[in-house]
Parts: C-alpha cells; structure tokens; sequence
C-alpha cells in the first residue's frame, strides 16, 4: 500500500535547513583549515618549548684536546678580553687590582635575582652572560638586571659548543639571543662569552674560525682570568679562594648563576665581594674595563668608549647607554618587535604546555579510571542479562511497527527490507521516502511484501521522515532503523522484550559493522564493538544512556509523541530524542542480543562527514538539554550523571586523547626515545586489553584487533580534526541538512545475514 502525504505549502523546516545549507557549505572548507591550522600551532608551540629546553636541535658535544697552532700566541698569551678592531685581534687584560665579575648560563629564575640583590647591596656591577632560551623564558629578570645597571652578552641562544655547528647555526644562535635580550630589555649587545670556554690558552684551532668571524661581526669574545669552579659545589670557602687572583693582579672572575644549585655560590659571592674590597680592588663591568684601557691609551682620564667594534646587535654607535654598559645598543625597528613577538611566542608555549601537560594528566587519568568503571560495570551488565533467570517480564509478542525512512537508498532498500520479511516476530514495515530520486520507493513497492507500507514524502530530512513514520504507525511499539541496515531473523523480537517492563521507554540495539574487511571498515568495527559492548553496558547500568542509535532503536510510540517527535533542532536526533525520554522519566536500556548490520562509511571522506554530523549534533543536543543540569528527578539525574559523562568521554577525551600521541611523538623524537615508546605501548596495551573482553563478549574474531595500532595512529587523529572542525561549527552557528553518504548494499552481504 502507498500513501502520499500532501504538501503542506510553506513549511517551515526543508526552508530553514536549506537555508542553513547554504551557510554550511561556504564555511566547510575555512574550518577544516582552522582545524590544521589549530593542529599546526599546536605543534609549533611543542617544537618552540622543545627547542627553548635543548630537546630540539640540542647538541651536547664538547670539544677536548685540540691543537691551537692557527692561533696567534699573542691571543694564547693575552688578556680574556678578545677584540678585532681594525680586523686585527688584540688581547686585553684587566687593570691591576680591578675585578670584572661575570656570571655564565642565566638568569635562572631562583638564583639570579639573590645574585641581583646582593650586587645591589654592595653596590658592584657585574656582566651576566645570558643564554638566550633562558632570557626568552625569564625576561623580566633581565630588565631589572640591566635597569640596575649591569652589563649583560650572549652565552648563545641554546647553550651549544659553537666550535661544531654550521656558519648558518651561528648565527642563529647569535641572532636569536639578541632578538630576545631586545624583547626583555630593549637592548642588544656586542659582549660574546662561548659555552664551555674558559681561559684565552684554551681557544683552538676549531674554535679560533668562530671568534674571528664574530669579530669581523662587531662581537668581543670574553674569556677568564680567575674561575671560581662554583659549579662543582666545592665549598664557600674554596669558592672564594679560587675566584681570587694573585696579589694584585686584576682579573675577570666567573661565577655561575644558574645551570645547577647554586647556593654555595649565594653564600660566597657577599664573602668574595668584602675579601677584595678589603685588598684594594674595585669592581667594573667587561665594558668598563675596556673603557679604562681606551682611557690610558688616549690619555684621556675620563673618556670611556666601548671596546667593541662594529655594529653587532644592529645598533649604532651613538645608542650606547652608558659607560658600564657600553656594550648595549638601544633596540629599535624590526628588531625591537620581533624580540617583543619572540618574547609573546614563549610565553604562550610557557603557559601552554604546562597546561596541556596538567591535562593530559587528567585526560590520562579519566581515560583509565573510564576503562576501569567500563570493564567493572560491563561484566556485570554481562552477567545480569544473560542469567538464566533473568527475565523483562512476559514475553512480548504483541506486532510492533518498523519505520525504515530512506532517501535515494536503491543499492540497499531491497536488502534492508528482505531482512524484515524474515523477521520472527509480526510487524508492519513503513518505508518513508524522503523524496528519493533514484527510484527507492518503487524498488520497495516491487517487492510485493504484504505487511509493507511505502508512504512518500518531500525531501525534509529524516527526523521529519521518522515523525511521518511514526503517524502511520498502527502500533504501539515502533522500532527504528536506517534505510541500509539490515536485521538478523530473531532481531527485532530480542530489541522489543524490553518493554515487559513498563518502566522502559526505549531500547538500544547492537549495532555492528557490515563492510569491515576495508581497513576503514575494520576501525569503526573496533571502534563499534568496544562503543556498545562496554560504553552502553556501562551508561545502562548507570541508567543515563546518551544515544539510541538510528540503526537500530525501539521506542514506545506514546513516549515518542509526548516528547514531541524527532527534533529539527539538532543533527543527531537520536541523541536528542534520548536525552527527552530520560528527562520525561522514561528509562533507555540496551538490548545486547539485538543485531543490526549497517554499512559503514566506505571511505576518509565519507567519514568525515558522518562523524562531523554525530559530533557536532551530540553538542547540539547537550547545549539543548543543559538545563538538565540543575533540573530535580529524572532529568536532574541525567544532567548531573549523564551528561558530565557525555562531555567528558565523547568530546573532552576525544579531544585531548590524540595530542598524547602528539607528545609521544615529540618525546620519542626530542626526549626519550624508550620511555616514551614504554609509556604508549602501556596505554595501547590497556586499549588492547579493554577491546579484547569487548570482543569476548560479542563472540567476534580477534584478528581485527591487530589493525587496532594503527587506528590509534591514523583514526584517532582524523576524529580529533573532525571534533575541532564541530566546535568551529558550533561557534559559527552553521547547520547541515541531512546527509546522504555512498552506498554498496554490503552490510548483509559481507555479515552473512542477506
């Protein structure tokens, strides 16, 4: 029998949703790229904070036993303050009974400003050789350093014996120390101090290309004269014994300010300091030595110029600030503002991974404790259902009616129906066709099936075909299902015994892969058996049960229609019309033993676009049901229970679980290798673990679970940039109409059920 259901003119639904479309479609493509975009950023920020900490691009060879035959005796033999004036190297010494104090690998956010404090107690300057990641991390210890008037240069940007990297590494390391000292304190500097260096005897014929080159560049390499050894933790005493010169002599003195635990050398430095002052020395920075030599070369008491030659740090001359800071250049132009972008850029990875990490952790954590309560609460679903003695109530046997709503479904609509014809329980089947253009309604027509209605309608969508459905249904029971799905014999009976108990409202069914043989097929079968086997055994337990799914469902008409029918409102329908019946009080339980074989999307795009549909639908519905949250009864026990669960598991975990592949990467690459290989291969065996009793309990072949690594490496990503791409959605408003998605009429072919 046909029946056509008349237009009704202007309605109001198929003109909303066409409109919508429209939107939708011109704002596809922008948010798919927000999502890599997203993606991309989130990876820049992991290879920045990697690279700030020496993970990426970290080298950690020192060069020993080199010969210096290139070098000039006269630099071997020399002061520790190296310049190139004129091209020509010339080694300067520190005036006698002058102390230039430097300090090597901060600032250190602990030790540098005790350091600070006690220099400004005493009142003596000091040069701090800062490490460029450490100043782009630390930089508002920089400004005070340099506003309370100490010198600072480079120790280079990742702390790297410079000696073995390429010309175009050099410079990075020089350039990007800079732009961060320019960022921090609005200066650049022409003071240089390698990593690992120590007196000018120890310059070779390796290092000596370096120094020359930065030379020709406008840089004064510094060196030592007196090294305190701090960093060996030797003693207060041995500290300042060792940072002491020969009677007299003047001398650049190296402390440490960071790099390790440096309260030994906190409590030497005030020691030191007292000591020297009491023999007669004064203390100066490397610019104010320099200074005083220019000054007893010119015979110019009072002039003091910078030592330095060139332009290094891409500043003039005349923006030098002050004598003991001579080396500084005022920032300005681009340098100026990329070091301010440099500095902004860390600060968000600063605050970003931190956070990330602190989530992960709680991810982490959740995703455990939910394959705990799952494993817990699925064994003991298992065994209440399937005792012997278990029982709904009478067995129902009464005819119940089955909606098939189908638009352009002609590869399955003869399979799907041929399946209900074979059922063992009496039905009538209602095919609404959904202004198929492909001739569906007419293949179900010549099927000749005597309990089969085909009612045809205009193209509205498939809630408003599961609502027409629902108005020609003659029975009190109606079961739902997708125009492509096909039934087991036995199938709609084990779905409807359920409603014995007049407490149930609807029923869930098992829902299982048809076309699982394609690797994309074999995933959703994972990613299906593991979903009803243990996330609905588990939320029926708990009596929150969030999605009824369209393959498969069985609702008492009555709650249907008292709930309003099938909402336009959102894209998942069957989560929204869930979420009414556990509001309205109605209880959803899930009927294991009920299978359904649906036809999987058969490829990535397909995919995409189901699962983009689900996504964003499920938020739709929660966003429509929020108030549940502080409802009482029913409706409050699924917004506090229910719901908490849905957002964490089904959008936050989903969410973060693939950025702990994101840094399983980053650690395997940048970190450690083994543990972090350990660490993913424990998370994959607990997946594993959770799949397999999954698999148990719906009697299916384990040899799909040996594609399982891969869906954690490939699937898993794709349904993170599907969920980014549904919040995009979400902010912008955008609205899908129903999509139509390929099909091959495999799901009961491949199951061996059609």
């Amino acid at each position: 029998m046909t029946h056509q259901t008349p237009s009704r003119g202007r309605r109001r639904a198929p003109t909303r949703m066409e409109r919508a479309a429209g939107r939708a479609a011109a704002l596809h493509k922008p948010r798919v790229i927000l999502a890599l975009l997203l993606l991309l950023a989130l990876t820049c920020v992991l290879l920045l904070d990697g690279y700030l900490r020496a993970e990426v691009g970290g080298d950690q060879r020192v060069r020993t036993g080199a010969g210096s035959s290139d070098v000039p005796d006269t630099v071997l033999d020399g002061g520790p303050i190296l310049t190139f004036r004129g091209g020509r190297a010339t080694a300067v010494s520190v005036p006698a009974k002058t102390i230039a104090l430097t300090f090597d690998d901060g600032p250190d956010p602990t030790w540098t400003p005790k350091v600070l404090d006690i220099l400004r107690e005493y009142g003596v300057p000091g040069t701090f050789f800062l490490v460029g990641s450490m100043v782009s991390r630390h930089p508002g210890i920089v400004r005070t350093m340099v506003d309370q008037g100490n010198e600072v240069g480079i120790h280079t940007f990742t702390h790297v014996d410079l000696s073995y990297q390429s010309d175009a590494r050099i410079k990075r390391e020089m350039e990007q120390t800079q732009l961060a000292l320019a960022g921090a304190a609005g200066i650049t500097t022409t003071l240089f101090r390698a990593p690992y260096s120590s007196e000018t005897d120890a310059i070779d014929d390796y290092s000596w290309p370096v120094y020359k080159k930065l030379g020709a560049d406008g840089y004064t390499s510094v060196f030592v004269d007196t090294d305190s050894d701090d960093w060996k933790r030797p003693g207060v005493s041995k500290i300042v014994k060792w940072a002491t010169p020969k009677a007299g002599e003047g001398a650049a003195v190296l402390f440490h300010d960071a790099g390790g635990e440096r309260s030994q050398t906190i409590a030497a430095l005030s020691r030191y300091i007292e000591k020297m002052r009491a023999k007669g020395y004064t203390f100066t920075t490397i610019s104010g030595v320099l200074g005083q030599r220019n000054a007893a070369a010119t015979g110019a008491a009072g002039a003091v110029r910078d030592g330095g030659t060139g332009t290094a740090g891409g500043a003039s001359e005349a923006s030098a600030v002050s004598g003991s800071q001579a080396a500084h250049r005022i920032a300005t132009g681009t340098t100026l503002y990329e070091g301010r972008a440099l500095i902004a850029a860390v600060a968000v990875a600063e605050w970003t991974v931190p956070a990330l990490s602190a989530g992960l952790i709680v991810v982490g954590v959740a995703v455990l404790g939910r394959f705990a309560m799952m494993l817990v609460l699925a064994r003991r679903h298992h065994r209440q259902r399937n005792r012997r003695r278990f029982g709904w109530g009478p067995p129902v046997t009464r005819p119940v009616s089955v909606i098939v709503p189908a638009y352009n479904e002609k590869e399955c609509i003869a399979a799907t129906l041929g399946s209900l014809a074979r059922s063992t329980h009496p039905i009538e089947i209602i095919v609404v066709d959904d202004g198929s253009t492909d001739g569906t309604a007419e293949i179900a027509e010549s099927l000749g099936l005597p309990n089969l209605r085909v009612v045809r309608q205009e193209n509205a969508g498939k809630p408003a075909a599961l609502n027409n459905g629902v108005r020609h249904a003659r029975h009190d029971i109606v079961v739902m299902m997708d125009g492509d799905t096909v039934f087991e014999p036995d199938t709609v009976r084990q779905l409807v015994q359920p409603f014995a108990d007049p407490e149930v409202g609807a029923v869930a069914g098992n829902a299982k892969v048809g076309n699982r043989d394609t690797v994309i097929g074999a995933w959703q079968h994972i990613e299906y058996v593991m979903g009803f086997n243990l996330d609905r055994r588990m939320y029926d337990l708990l009596r929150c049960m969030p999605t009824i799914p369209g393959a498969i469902g069985a609702f008492r008409r009555e709650a249907v229609l008292e709930a309003g029918g099938m909402s336009h409102d959102t894209l998942a329908e069957d989560t929204d019309i869930t979420i009414a019946l556990h509001r309205a009080g109605r209880r959803v339980v899930y009927q294991e033993h009920a299978r359904a074989w649906t036809e999987a999307p058969g490829s990535l795009g397909q995919l995409w676009s189901q699962r983009y549909r689900w996504s964003y639908g499920t938020m739709q519905a929660l966003w429509k049901h929020r108030k549940s949250l502080t409802d009482r009864g029913p409706s409050g026990r699924f917004g506090r229970v229910g719901m908490p669960l849905v957002v964490l598991f089904q959008i936050v975990t989903p969410l973060f679980a693939p950025l702990i592949d994101v840094f399983t990467v980053y650690s395997m690459l940048f970190v450690d290798f083994r543990a972090a290989l350990l660490a993913w291969l424990a998370v994959l065996g607990v997946q594993l673990l959770c799949a397999a009793y999954a698999f148990r309990l719906d009697r299916e072949k384990y040899r799909y679970l040996l594609m399982m690594p891969l869906q954690q490496l490939a699937y898993r990503q794709l349904m993170y940039l599907v969920l980014i791409h549904s919040c995009v959605t979400a902010l912008t408003g955008g609205r899908l109409r129903w999509q139509k998605l390929k099909r091959t009429g495999e799901a009961g072919t491949a199951a061996g059920v059609g």
